[in-house]
């Protein structure tokens, strides 16, 4: 087990090793340990291995100059440099934070950008501003719609974050696909098999196989087939599409570039990196934020109460398993995968970085 000051020590200097100022690294350090705590490992230190190759490969600018090229008073376009994705993902939610505190309403388009983390942590930025968050990105191909054996789409996940009174915040972080991709890394790295109905092979056919996708497979849409809804997961993927690849200017579907150094980069492109879409909301635009956070606090209650199937405890609000999560592995510590582990010790190695 190791301590989150420990690993954000180890992690923020990795990434000044690679480039970053200290802030910049200290915002990688803390979005990958917030997966961590959450429970989402596949978002967390498994990915500095990744980012470390792309950077050797000078694949992502550790030194960027991240700027607004369009604006309304409500409303931005932000070019992130080809930044790790977590520094221009942050910028952009706080500028989506900073106009909805002038109009209402925020929202905020990014293009060249990376992979940024788990898409909860932008989305619940906005909580601590009694506003409402919301964020998607699209992704590297790596998902087959229905019928089809070729990756057209990203996993391209949604979050979503509303603030409660005395009940905890809402909060909905999910991938439109049935499993994410980095899920599927780390059941490679623990050699387990996967369930029925999450990938297909270069064929189309049903594998189980997490490393289905170096030979050609597919992610299935949420809902896995036809029969149950894969075309509704598709739909659902295609707008996070649109709001963060065609609206930024951005990369979108088949042409996202790769996440991970062994993909080649992309030889045709229609737009500038990975792109990502976010939004804040004031409560208070819509009614007295005390009113809302009491009415949120209702809507929360009146689920909990719901009867549920024999032998189960009680129905989870989006969030919950996340929260409790964090609360046990802040008090007991983050265990890491020892082939996670081994990789940073490989990257902290090669750049100087003491990491026991």
């Amino acid at each position: 087990m190791y301590s989150h000051s420990y690993l954000s020590g180890v992690i923020t200097a990795v990434f000044q090793k690679m480039g970053c100022n200290r802030d910049d690294a200290n915002t990688v350090a803390d979005i990958l340990l917030r997966a961590e705590l959450r429970n989402i490992p596949s978002h967390g230190v498994l990915r500095i291995k990744d980012y470390h190759l792309l950077w050797k490969e000078g694949r992502i600018n550790s030194s960027p100059d991240i700027q607004v090229i369009h604006e309304t008073p409500g409303t931005a376009v932000v070019d992130a440099d080809n930044s790790f994705g977590m520094i221009g993902a942050k910028r952009s939610m706080e500028i989506a934070i900073e106009k909805a505190a002038g109009t209402g309403t925020g929202w905020v388009a990014t293009r060249n950008s990376n992979h940024f983390g788990i898409a909860g942590y932008y989305a619940m930025m906005a909580l601590e501003h009694d506003m409402i968050g919301f964020c998607v990105t699209n992704a590297n191909p790596s998902v087959a719609p229905t019928f089809s054996v070729e990756r057209l789409l990203g996993t391209n996940p949604v979050s979503f974050a509303v603030p409660a009174s005395k009940e905890p915040d809402f909060v909905a972080d999910f991938a439109t696909t049935p499993i994410a991709r980095g899920k599927i890394s780390v059941a490679e790295k623990k050699e387990e098999m996967l369930p029925s109905g999450f990938v297909q092979d270069d064929k189309g056919y049903p594998s189980e196989d997490p490393s289905i996708l170096r030979r050609g497979g597919a992610i299935l849409p949420l809902g896995g087939d036809r029969l149950h809804g894969s075309h509704k997961g598709f739909c659902m993927s295609s707008i996070v599409d649109i709001l963060s690849g065609v609206i930024s200017g951005a990369n979108f579907g088949p042409f996202v570039p790769p996440v991970v150094a062994y993909l080649p980069r992309k030889d045709k492109q229609v737009g500038k990196g990975t792109g990502h879409f976010f939004g804040a909301m004031r409560i208070d635009a819509f009614m007295p934020a005390d009113e809302f956070r009491e009415r949120m606090d209702n809507w929360i209650r009146s689920f909990r109460a719901g009867k549920t199937v024999e032998n189960q405890e009680k129905i989870i609000i989006p969030g919950d398993p996340e929260r409790e999560a964090e609360e046990r592995i802040m008090r007991e510590g983050i265990k890491l995968v020892p082939a996670v582990q081994n990789d940073l010790k490989a990257v902290a190695d090669e750049l100087g970085v003491e990491f026991e």
